[in-house]
């Protein structure tokens, strides 16, 4: 059987990898080892060949990278659980970073992100929200491309120039709503978010890799300081579970998984989520894993997560919950209450009662159904228990096998370029025409001058008459002469593009 190795109890407790894409949850209060239970997890996948996504809030996950260090106490736990292969290894990592600094670029644009998830970032109202969805459209009418903010920018500038045509076309448009808006991007590029939307995009295919060993990619990604920006990290979350759910093939339910996503300090990515994008959060829970992606969520009370999500969890690690306060005695109740009982097992006191590295576990089993609770010792990783040095760090970004494809920006053509050459007056030309349009502007310049200097002698200008008027004149003087009406007739008709011939 393909499984993971969990930890033990009364015996031993296994994951079943053809039901880990079920989902999952990891919780518990600081301190109480559920990062480590983490770790485990996803170098378990990793051995098994299956690619993991994980977000490093603290930045200890990290240690994935990096061999741990050998000693007598994890060696005897080992002996302990029944681990019989036990040694100390680093893990295949690719480093991410939105930013930039601890890892690749992790870049989208914004066109692929969408005006819903876009309008959450920027925190605005249904008013403000209504008006981004009419500059989406605008520019999908007018053919323009939507990939960074520069571009973004740039579509408000034109509507607010052309607010009163855009209002009676799209709907109306308020100045204060759109002024609102501009300030919004501003400070989303104030806090990191210039970085995020560009290219070249993230393709998913990149994050569902194995090494040469076969071993499953952990693709990390550095979150330590988009934590500190919630609404962008959690809109960033939720847009990469909707483009593996819109992208990936059906798979029904394979042998393993064909990537597992580790979500943590989930609760940020339900505060403040409104109704209509927490349905859809629930509906991409429901269908993603039959696209054979796991998606487990990591924080302190399993009530962080909404009731609707909660109950599609199958796989459960809870850590101890010290009950201090009403909301610790709450989140005990709810806890207890998520498992399959256990009649050798009063859940809501055990969960006080737990140590360091102990945890009650539930897996799904033959057929997807649950198993019994059970209180179980914690498998140890084999990799280093805490963030990795700069050195190993270093050394995984250089030897990245996509690092040629992400780490440089590409800026073209798009929304921002199109709209300055139509304010400045210039059309995009073609750049193979170069030549031929320089020599055939020399040649109009030139006939220009030519029938400027023939304007000049036929009108004359200030300074002197031309020859139409000293004819003219002398025509006047000589109209009732045959000879006055022929030179007459003769000037016009040669001004006029008519042969004086019949």
């Amino acid at each position: 059987m393909n499984t993971l190795l969990i930890g033990k109890g009364d015996q031993q407790v296994h994951l079943n990898l053809k039901y880990a894409n079920r989902h999952g949850l990891i919780a518990g209060a600081t301190g109480t080892g559920k990062t480590v239970s983490l770790m485990s997890l996803a170098e378990g996948f990793s051995r098994q060949g299956v690619p993991v996504f994980i977000t490093d809030v603290k930045g200890d996950i990290s240690g994935l990278a990096m061999a741990g260090t050998p000693s007598e106490k994890l060696l005897q736990r080992a002996a302990q659980i029944g681990i019989e292969d036990y040694h100390n290894e680093a893990n295949p990592v690719v480093l991410w970073d939105l930013a930039g600094i601890q890892g690749h670029p992790l870049r989208t644009t914004i066109s692929e992100i969408g005006p819903t998830l876009l309008s959450r970032i920027l925190e605005l109202n249904d008013t403000q929200s209504g008006i981004l969805d009419i500059v989406f459209q605008l520019a999908d009418d007018q053919g323009l491309l939507l990939l960074d903010l520069d571009d973004l920018r740039a579509m408000l500038a034109l509507v607010a120039e052309e607010r009163k045509e855009v209002s009676a076309k799209y709907g109306l448009i308020s100045a204060q709503s759109l002024a609102a808006i501009q300030r919004s991007v501003l400070g989303l590029e104030r806090d990191g978010g210039k970085d995020f939307f560009g290219e070249p995009a993230l393709q998913l295919e990149d994050l569902i890799r194995t090494n040469l060993q076969g071993r499953g990619i952990i693709n990390l990604l550095a979150a330590n300081k988009l934590i500190l920006t919630p609404r962008l990290y959690s809109s960033f979350l939720l847009w990469l579970l909707s483009e593996l759910f819109e992208n990936l093939p059906e798979v029904g339910d394979p042998e393993k998984p064909k990537l597992v996503f580790f979500i943590d300090e989930a609760h940020l990515l339900f505060e403040g989520c409104p109704p209509s994008l927490l349905k859809r959060v629930e509906q991409i829970m429901r269908l993603i894993r039959s696209k054979g992606v796991g998606v487990y969520f990591c924080s302190q009370f399993p009530d962080d997560v909404p009731g609707e999500i909660l109950g599609q969890l199958g796989n459960r690690i809870q850590h101890a919950l010290r009950a201090y306060t009403p909301r610790d005695q709450k989140a005990v109740k709810t806890a207890a209450e998520t498992f399959v009982p256990n009649p050798k097992l009063v859940v809501s006191e055990v969960i006080s009662q737990l140590g360091v590295g102990e945890a009650l576990v539930s897996m799904l089993a033959d057929k997807g159904v649950p198993t019994m609770v059970e209180r179980a010792l914690i498998a140890p990783p084999r990799c280093r228990m805490g963030p990795a040095t700069s050195e190993v760090l270093h050394q995984a970004r250089a030897q990245s096998p996509i690092g040629g494809k992400y780490d440089h920006a590409i800026n073209r053509e798009s929304a921002y370029e199109l709209l300055n050459q139509r304010r400045s007056g210039v059309a995009t030309s073609n750049p193979t025409s170069t030549a031929s349009d320089t020599a055939n502007d020399g040649q109009t310049g030139q006939k220009a001058e030519e029938q400027g200097w023939f304007s000049e002698l036929i009108f004359g200008n200030k300074r002197r008459q031309g020859l139409a008027e000293t004819l003219s004149k002398q025509a006047a003087r000589t109209v009732g002469s045959q000879l006055g009406k022929q030179i007459l007739r003769g000037i016009l008709g040669g001004m006029l593009g008519k042969s004086s011939r019949r």
